[in-house]
């Protein structure tokens, strides 16, 4: 497998236009920027430029929380997003006047003014606001990986300081966690179709804590679990508000520890134990933000419609190891830049080569002129006489239903079936179904090895060794092993 080859699988995303939509009705972000038009120069801040007390029920109330939740939560929420407005520029606080007021006293007080990041909302465009919404996640995000405020609370000694060290909180261990954590949620979530459906929590926490080759994990890995369990069910309510996550989270009865040795080490097994740990599900937008978080930590992560201003080439190569749907999705993108016709001759063109990746590109090509249709038969037909893409041409017009084909020489049957063979091989290992073309090709062609290890093909010795592997009478099996070492020899 070539080194280059992404490590994530492409990610299909909505238009940025539907993107920024999202993003502006995000809950927690759609409360900062009301937060934003409401404050002004009389909005009391202190010194950290977080809302004094007494501004609270204010603040609830411009955002309607006050009547919808229990006393406090509004308030909190209040705080919560303000913070938010405040960290994204939203706002604005100016440092207390170190100088004093009127009358001589310390003024700690911050001063409120509109922030520029306000204007975005109304003159800038969906990139915009969606940069605006990826620095609410970095606010929530840090949030999120902070002690719990029962840890904090413990925490403050005599004195009201609080003692970090007695804390066992490790920042850049906590952010690399969830980081990890919403990284497998992007995998899972990409495995699960782009986001059709939700992924339990404890199969999340589990990815984290489990080793690869454990077979029945430990009491002591299941205690971990659960407490790792515990810990995602705060971090997802924190998220879910920034339109991140979709998350049902844990059954409250759940969290009543039935002994005094913390949670209970067992996983749930029924569908309907599961659903009670907790599901979860990124959004849309949820996969915008991880991507944009893995890309700036200069991870691999590919999105549909990347290619679609690259030459031909990037594209074969681009698309070789994305899922089928995936790359179909990916080359429709690259062709509707493209007149028909252009697009056949440009894809042709860039399949040639006897570099490694040459075989699966031709391979795509032939699947991307099917896109093209019958527009692509005249550039098709140009290239009936050559060595590298006249099978492929044939066998695309046989399919295309089109007449007056000529038949290939021999040569170019045997040249045709090896570069298929070494496409495969490219692109899925060795599957059941290259078994079947393995069996089907020696089948039809009495001599078949004979023939092909006398192919001019930079992968014919290669190929001739996996079809030894591959194909299961033993007669045959040997033949092809005989017939990859001449290659070998002749070269």
């Amino acid at each position: 497998m070539p080194g280059d080859r992404p490590t994530l699988p492409p990610v299909r995303l909505p238009s940025d236009a539907e993107l920024a939509r999202d993003a502006l009705a995000a809950p927690l972000l759609a409360r900062a920027v009301r937060l934003a038009r409401w404050a002004g120069p009389t909005t009391r801040v202190g010194a950290g430029g977080e809302l004094v007390d007494e501004q609270l029920p204010a603040a609830a109330e411009v955002l309607g929380l006050g009547d919808e939740l229990s006393e406090g939560d509004g308030e909190a929420y209040a705080g919560e997003a303000w913070r938010v407005a405040v960290d994204t520029g939203l706002v604005e606080v100016d440092d207390p006047d170190e100088d004093g007021g009127p009358d001589g006293a310390a003024d700690t007080e911050g001063r409120v003014t509109t922030g520029e990041q306000l204007g975005v909302l109304t003159s800038g465009g969906p990139q915009d606001i969606l940069s605006l919404w990826l620095d609410a996640l970095d606010v929530v995000f840090a949030d999120a990986t902070a002690p719990v405020l029962d840890d904090l609370a413990a925490a403050i000694g005599d004195d009201g300081e609080i003692d970090l060290e007695s804390l066992d909180w490790d920042p850049e261990l906590e952010a690399e966690f969830l980081e990890g954590v919403l990284g497998n949620l992007y995998l899972l979530t990409l495995a699960e179709g782009g986001g059709e459906g939700p992924v339990p929590l404890p199969v999340l926490a589990a990815s984290m804590i489990v080793p690869d080759d454990m077979g029945e994990p430990t009491d002591d890995i299941l205690e971990q679990v659960s407490e790792a369990m515990m810990r995602l069910d705060d971090q997802f309510r924190l998220l879910e508000p920034i339109g991140l996550v979709s998350y049902v989270p844990v059954d409250e009865a759940l969290m009543v520890e039935d002994t005094e040795d913390g949670p209970d080490a067992s996983l749930p097994v029924g569908e309907e134990d599961v659903a009670r740990y907790g599901m979860v599900r990124l959004t849309p937008l949820g996969l915008y933000g991880i991507r944009s978080r893995m890309l700036e930590a200069g991870v691999d992560a590919p999105a549909v419609g990347d290619l679609a201003d690259k030459d031909a080439h990037a594209l074969l190569d681009g698309v070789a190891h994305f899922p089928e749907l995936s790359a179909r999705a990916e080359t429709e993108q690259w062709l509707t830049r493209r007149a028909p016709a252009e697009a056949a001759r440009e894809l042709l063109a860039a399949a040639r080569g006897t570099d490694p990746g040459a075989p699966l590109r031709r391979l795509h090509c032939q699947q991307a002129l099917s896109l093209v249709g019958a527009e692509a038969e005249a550039a098709v037909r140009e290239v009936l006489d050559d060595a590298e893409l006249g099978g492929l041409a044939r066998v695309w017009l046989a399919e295309l239903g089109a007449g007056d084909v000529p038949p290939p020489p021999e040569s170019m049957i045997f040249w045709l079936a090896i570069d298929t063979i070494a496409a495969q091989l490219d692109a899925e290992g060795e599957p059941d179904e290259l078994q079947e073309l393995v069996e089907g090709l020696v089948g039809q062609h009495s001599g078949f090895f004979e023939a092909a290890w006398r192919v001019e093909h930079p992968a014919t010795a290669e190929v001739l060794e996996a079809m030894g592997r591959l194909h299961r009478d033993r007669a045959a099996s040997k033949d092809a092993r005989k017939a990859a070492f001449k290659a070998r020899s002749r070269g």
